[in-house]
């Protein structure tokens, strides 16, 4: 589904360059779940956003679902993101004076789909969440955790190839972040979709299929790699939460 080869990612701030990413080579299956994870400015969120096509490489090669992003012009990339990529934010992102419903709704303004439809789309996407009885709420009216699920349906209500999520359990209390965790995994399992999460929080390893390690841009690999799998196993294990 995903491959990432040789990707670098340098940014310039003044006189200094800033490597984000240093030659990073990865593949992902399709049909996984996985997680990002590493400290502060390891270049997690950069590699997210190489692979749901927001930014570009400096150098390498992103391909997804066999579709070379490096060649695709800035149209063409916003194109394929739309109709391929369900973006799911830590801060949700929902408007605040629309219902659940018509914040769902809004990724389908740029399809051929009638109103109509777009609606029945919505309430679909909000019942595989579990908000059908909650569908004409306002953002103001959820709990934290309701609002993380609109967005979630929000990102599934296109039928995306891939689900990116950046930190999407960093605003919840611990139930919360569990259940979050726990659809995503469904999503997985029912509905065969590939999960791409960058999260600092812990639990993510009991619901993630794998988990990749970055390190000042550079991706941790063998035993350096297994280490800090096991050591986020001991402290998950611990009851250690996000942020830990």
């Amino acid at each position: 589904m995903i491959e990432l080869s040789d990707v670098s990612r340098y940014y310039r701030r003044g006189t200094d360059e800033i490597h984000a990413l240093d030659h990073v080579s990865a593949r992902i299956g399709e049909g996984r779940f996985v997680a990002f994870m590493g400290p502060s400015g390891s270049g997690k969120s950069t590699l997210l956003h190489l692979v749901a096509g927001i930014d570009r490489p400096t150098s390498g090669a992103v391909a997804v679902a066999g579709q070379q992003l490096n060649d695709l012009s800035d149209d063409q990339l916003a194109r394929w993101r739309a109709a391929h990529v369900g973006l799911i934010f830590q801060f949700y992102n929902l408007i605040p004076v629309f219902s659940a419903r018509n914040n769902v709704a809004l990724p389908l303004l740029l399809t051929h789909f009638p109103k109509a439809e777009r609606a029945r789309r919505a309430e679909t996407a909000l019942r595989i969440v579990g908000l059908g009885e909650r569908m004409e709420h306002q953002p103001r009216a959820l709990s934290g955790g309701e609002r993380q699920r609109v967005a979630i349906a929000r990102a599934i209500v296109t039928d995306p190839t891939l689900i990116v999520a950046d930190e999407p359990t960093g605003d919840l209390d611990a139930r919360n972040a569990e259940e979050i965790l726990a659809l995503l995994r469904q999503l997985k399992n029912e509905f065969g979709k590939t999960v791409v999460m960058v999260t600092h929080d812990l639990r993510a390893v009991r619901f993630v299929d794998e988990v990749f390690h970055l390190d000042k841009g550079v991706l941790l690999s063998g035993r350096d790699a297994q280490r800090a799998t096991d050591a986020i196993r001991v402290a998950a294990g611990d009851g250690l939460g996000a942020g830990s």
